[in-house]
């Protein structure tokens, strides 16, 4: 695919990728792809990631429930870093964050302190698949 071509892939093979809501414009999340990654997420329109810590492919609400879809994939001008704009779904709708909150951005630097500002829609406890022993 000629246009995976087109983005500078760091030493690891990934590329950073920055998921805003189409509707709001919030940035909800931040995450890695690979080039199958992103080959996934451009053919199925929902949002596939690389998941650096479990080193695989991250269909993101494959667990959760929270799955995101996607309009429009962009690329900023140094072809370094992949937009997606998405609309936030699932069985809560608008929790992209694995803390139950609508963006992983949800602190501000108060005072010399990170102070959350964004509250928990949804307990992560009842979210997440509890794993069976």
């Amino acid at each position: 695919m000629e246009w995976l071509d087109s983005i500078k892939w760091d030493r690891d093979g990934l590329v950073p990728v920055i998921a805003q809501e189409a509707a709001s414009g919030d940035v909800l999340m931040f995450a890695w792809m690979n080039r199958e990654a992103l080959q996934l997420t451009a053919e199925r329109q929902q949002a596939v990631y690389f998941s650096r810590s479990r080193q695989r492919l991250w269909h993101k609400g494959e667990e959760s429930g929270h799955f995101q879809q996607v309009h429009e994939i962009r690329l900023d001008c140094d072809n370094d870093v992949v937009l997606l704009k998405i609309t936030q779904l699932g069985h809560e709708p608008g929790i992209a964050c694995h803390t139950g909150r609508h963006s992983c951005f949800y602190s501000v630097l108060r005072d010399g302190a990170w102070q959350p500002v964004e509250p928990v829609l949804q307990d992560p406890a009842t979210i997440y698949r509890q794993p069976k022993p």
